[in-house]
């Protein structure tokens, strides 16, 4: 059994080009009174905290269904300083004004105003965003990221699919200290890799 893996990505892209791209669709952060009304509102239990199911239900993804627990979980990860789950009101607004700068992102990607993205739409955005994937690895990323087997992405999934894509591809960074889209590693250090990753 061989202990070492060899992977291999066509070009490996940082944090700076999604991030240079969102730049395009910043809102300014909206009057602290409107946040707090809407935090208030979905802090159910008063408990001056938000954890993922009063997030999931205070989300839209557009079609009225509720939003990805997946997605939500991974967000109030992204944002919980405190490790603890929950998220309060300085964070809520820091992720209210991701989620919306992600809307905005997400909509100028989907052409035909259907409310998702197809793949097409999704190389668009991921050859945007810097990422140069092959024919293959975007019906696998459509596949794993289409929860309702239509052949399209939805607003929260995209979302989801766009924060592993790139948390994966800052893991890899990590190992590809040429920069060539290669790296070798033994295969406990890509267990332990992939399984420290919050996604």
């Amino acid at each position: 059994m061989r202990s070492l893996a060899t992977i291999q990505i066509y070009r490996v892209v940082g944090t700076t080009q999604i991030l240079n791209y969102l730049n395009n669709f910043i809102m300014a952060v909206p009057n602290q009174e409107f946040l707090w009304g809407i935090f208030q509102s979905v802090d159910r239990d008063r408990s001056g905290r938000i954890n993922t199911e009063e997030l999931q239900q205070a989300l839209s993804n557009g079609t009225w269904k509720p939003f990805n627990p997946e997605t939500v979980r991974l967000m109030i990860g992204m944002f919980d300083r405190e490790n603890q789950g929950q998220i309060g009101f300085e964070d809520f607004g820091a992720l209210w004004k991701y989620v919306t700068d992600w809307q905005n992102c997400f909509r100028s990607f989907d052409r035909d105003n259907s409310g998702n993205i197809d793949k097409g739409e999704l190389r668009t955005a991921l050859t945007t965003f810097g990422y140069k994937l092959s024919e293959n690895l975007l019906d696998t990323l459509v596949k794993k990221f289409d929860r309702f087997g239509n052949g399209t992405i939805l607003f929260d999934d995209f979302i989801q699919a766009c924060v592993v894509l790139h948390t994966l591809t800052a893991a890899f960074r990590q190992y590809d200290t040429d920069q060539d889209g290669y790296i070798t590693i033994h295969y406990d250090q890509f267990l332990s890799m992939v399984l420290s990753l919050k996604i």
